[in-house]
């Protein structure tokens, strides 16, 4: 699939208030090529409730209900339940995806508890959380999804913890589907987007969404950042389902060995949010700090890698028999 082949119907529209290279819009209107016009959005509070445009417009040209903080799983639930009532009397034919869109810290934080009751629970709806890593629209204040060292406003020489793993988390919920995406790779978005609309259950997509305003980047290198995290090891990509973890684009190709793991200092020089580390003086503690648990991590998963294809390899070599 290209990208000349998504659907071109436009559900997000023009005129819209978002900020010059805002990630939210650019995964908004891949999301909504993904899962079509018959779709309910809830947007739970954070940039998406502003970024609609000024009453009496709207950019989003679906059926849209703004929430507070912290109500994401329980108003979804009410909906997906709704939506089943009106399908078996018969009112609707057809049962639209109902898909609930926040922040990180309407998901991470303010929002955990309604969302792990929800999944629990098992209601059938797909939620995305774009994280950009703060509370952006407020001020960029630490969230839960603040990366380690990184500045914000109350955290001005560098957040001293790491960031918690809300998508490994929800996997720990047994729901049947998980993933996570990158800008950079709007197919592979798209196509995990598709198949969450196609299982029944709860869903859990999480979009890595580099904020030029609150990361401190130009606003014509979100892609860029997106990538470069990618390319870096930060951000995984993959996705899980049944019970088993795969990984995908960018993340599939370095464990694979056809792409290299880059510097992780190539990644945090390019935010304004990471300056610190470098001026006045290089922080090589915290950089090998970084560098150290990303390789880590790397050498765990190219293992595994390596072990499931001598597996796989075992299963079809020629059985002898005993004599």
């Amino acid at each position: 699939m290209r990208l000349k082949d998504l659907p071109e119907e436009e559900l997000f529209l023009q005129g819209s208030a978002a900020c010059q290279g805002c990630p939210g819009s650019m995964a908004l209107r891949v999301a909504f090529k993904a899962l079509g016009r018959n779709t309910l959005l809830v947007v739970i509070a954070s940039c998406t409730s502003v970024l609609q445009s000024p009453f009496p417009l709207s950019a989003l040209d679906l059926p849209v209900l703004n929430m507070a903080f912290a109500s994401g799983g329980a108003v979804a639930s009410g909906i997906s339940a709704a939506v089943n009532r009106l399908v078996k009397r018969g009112v609707l034919e057809e049962k639209p995806t109902v898909l609930v869109w926040a922040g990180d810290g309407g998901t991470y934080d303010i929002g955990i508890q309604a969302l792990s009751g929800a999944a629990e629970r098992e209601t059938d709806f797909i939620y995305v959380c774009y994280n950009n890593e703060a509370y952006s629209n407020t001020g960029t204040q630490r969230s839960g999804a603040t990366p380690y060292a990184a500045w914000t406003t109350n955290t001005v020489t560098g957040k001293k913890e790491w960031r918690k793993d809300i998508a490994q988390i929800m996997v720990a919920h047994n729901i049947p589907y998980v993933a996570t995406a990158s800008l950079a790779y709007p197919l592979d978005f798209y196509q995990k987007m598709r198949k969450a609309m196609s299982i029944q259950g709860t869903k859990y997509i999480e979009m890595l969404a580099p904020c030029p305003p609150g990361w401190k980047f130009p606003s014509d290198s979100t892609v860029l950042v997106s990538r470069m995290a990618v390319q870096t090891g930060l951000w995984l990509l993959y996705e899980y389902e049944n019970g088993k973890t795969t990984y995908t684009a960018g993340t599939k190709r370095i464990i694979e060995g056809h792409a290299e793991l880059k510097p992780v200092e190539e990644y945090l020089k390019i935010q304004g949010r990471f300056r610190h580390l470098f001026y006045p003086e290089r922080d090589e503690l915290r950089i090998a700090e970084y560098q150290g648990r990303i390789n880590d991590l790397f050498d765990t998963l190219r293992f595994t890698y390596k072990m499931r294809e001598h597996l796989m390899d075992l299963e079809f070599l020629p059985t002898r028999r005993v004599p």
